[in-house]
C-alpha cells in the first residue's frame, strides 16, 4: 500500500475530508470554494487525506488536484468516473495519491486492470461498494482500501445503519471508510466502533461556515456522555448541549433507573445501560457493568456494539472514592470511557491527566436523581468540548 493508504492506517479514526463546489443530489455548497486554500486547512484541522472532486458535474476540474497538490503535502484522493488508464494517468501527473474507482459503473475485469495500472503508476485505489453485492466484489478482488458509501448514487438516499452493517462485515486487513451522510461525532464514532478506519466527509464541511473547523469538531475526542436520562426534556437539553452519548439505566435496583431508552437526535447515539448482562432495547450501544453482591453495580463495565466489546467504563466503585482512579484509567490502553465524579468542575483536568476516548456524567448532572439540572448539564458539555 501507499501515501494515502498508510495515512489511514493510524490508532483511531481517520478522516478524508472533501473538497467539491456541488453536489447532484444538493445542488450548489460552496460555488466558491479554493482547493489552494481549503486543503492546507484540512490538513492543519487533523485530515488524514483530502479528496478533491475532478469532476464537472461537482463543479470540478483537474486543477483543482493540481492547486491542492501544489498547496500541501497531504495525501490526496482524486474523485471521478474513472474508467480508463488515461484518467489513472492524468489523476498520477495532478498530483493525486490514490483514485476512486467506483463498483457500481466498472466490472471485475475493468476493476482488476485499474488496480493492476494504479499500482504501476504508484497510485492507492479506494474502491468504492454500497451493497452488499459490490462489498464481496472489492473483497474478493482484494481491494486494500474498500469504501462503504451509505449514499445510492442513483436515489441518492442515504442508509446509514446499511452502511455500518456492511462496514462490520469487512475484512480487518483492509483499511475501511466509511463514505457519506456524516454530520456529527457520534455519527463518525459509530462508523469507527463498527470497524471503519477513516470517514470521509463533504457536504457536511462545505456547507460550514469554516470547513477546517467543522472537520476539527468531528475527530475531536472525547466524547461526551451524559447518563441517567429519565425524562424527554433532559435528553433534548443534553442533546442541544452537545452530548454525542445519552445513557439510559435499564437496571432496576438503580435511583435513576429509566423505563425505556427514549428517542434520541439522529446526531447523537443511545446507550442501555445494564448490569449483568445486556436485554433488548433500541440503544445504538449497550454498556454492562459486572455483578457485585450487596451493590447495585460493579465498578466497571464494557461498552458494546451489537455483542461486540468496543472500549472500556472505567467508573469508581459504587457510592465509594478511590484517589487512583485517574491514574489506574490513563494506564489502560485502548478506548476508555472515563466515569466517575466527572462534572462542570473537574472534567477539564480529568480529560488532560487521562486523555480518554469519552466522559461519562450523570449523579453529578442531578437536581434529584433522574431528574438534571440543565444549567450543569450544558456547563459539563461546553466544558468537556473545550
Amino acid at each position: 500500500m501507499g501515501r494515502f493508504a498508510d495515512a489511514l492506517r493510524v490508532p483511531g479514526l481517520g478522516a478524508i475530508a472533501e473538497i467539491k463546489r456541488r453536489s447532484p443530489s444538493a445542488g450548489d455548497l460552496r460555488p466558491d470554494a479554493d482547493p489552494a486554500r481549503i486543503a492546507p486547512a484540512y490538513a492543519r484541522a487533523g485530515a488524514a487525506a483530502v479528496s478533491v472532486l475532478v469532476d464537472e458535474r461537482f463543479g470540478g476540474t483537474w486543477d483543482d488536484l493540481r492547486a491542492a497538490r501544489v498547496s500541501s503535502d497531504v495525501a490526496l484522493l482524486a474523485k471521478g468516473f474513472f474508467s480508463t488508464a488515461d484518467d489513472l494517468r492524468t489523476a498520477k501527473e495532478a498530483g493525486a495519491d490514490a483514485v476512486l474507482l467506483l463498483l457500481r459503473d466498472l466490472d471485475d475485469d475493468t476493476t482488476r486492470a485499474l488496480m493492476a495500472e494504479a499500482e504501476r503508476l504508484g497510485l492507492d485505489t479506494l474502491v468504492e461498494a454500497h451493497d452488499a453485492e459490490e462489498l464481496d466484489r472489492g473483497i474478493a478482488l482484494g481491494a486494500p482500501v474498500l469504501g462503504v458509501n451509505a449514499r445510492d448514487l442513483t436515489t441518492f438516499a442515504i442508509d446509514r445503519e446499511a452502511q455500518l452493517g456492511l462496514v462490520a462485515r469487512a475484512p480487518r486487513d483492509r483499511v475501511v471508510i466509511a463514505e457519506s451522510g456524516i454530520v456529527s461525532r457520534a455519527q463518525g464514532a459509530a462508523a469507527e466502533l463498527a470497524g471503519a478506519d477513516a470517514i470521509l466527509v463533504g457536504s457536511t464541511l462545505m456547507r460550514a461556515l469554516d470547513p477546517a473547523a467543522k472537520l476539527a469538531e468531528l475527530v475531536s475526542r472525547p466524547l461526551v456522555k451524559v447518563c441517567g436520562l429519565t425524562r424527554e426534556e433532559d435528553v433534548a437539553v443534553a442533546a442541544d448541549a452537545g452530548a454525542d452519548l445519552l445513557g439510559f439505566v435499564l437496571a432496576p435496583g438503580s435511583p435513576r433507573a429509566a423505563a425505556t431508552v427514549l428517542p434520541v437526535p439522529d446526531e447523537a447515539l443511545a446507550v442501555a445501560v445494564w448490569v449483568g448482562a445486556a436485554g433488548e432495547s433500541p440503544a445504538d450501544l449497550d454498556q454492562v457493568h459486572t455483578v457485585e453482591p450487596g451493590k447495585v453495580r460493579g465498578r466497571d463495565a464494557t461498552l458494546y456494539r451489537r455483542g461486540d466489546a468496543v472500549a472500556r467504563v472505567v467508573d469508581l466503585p459504587w457510592q465509594e472514592d478511590d484517589p487512583e482512579h485517574w491514574q489506574r484509567a490513563a494506564a489502560i490502553d485502548g478506548r476508555v470511557v472515563l466515569a466517575g465524579g466527572l462534572g462542570p468542575e473537574n472534567v477539564a483536568e480529568a480529560i488532560a491527566a487521562v486523555r480518554p476516548w469519552a466522559v461519562d456524567a450523570s449523579s453529578s448532572l442531578e437536581l434529584v436523581p433522574g431528574v438534571k439540572d440543565h444549567a450543569r448539564v450544558r456547563a459539563y458539555v461546553e466544558a468537556a468540548r473545550a
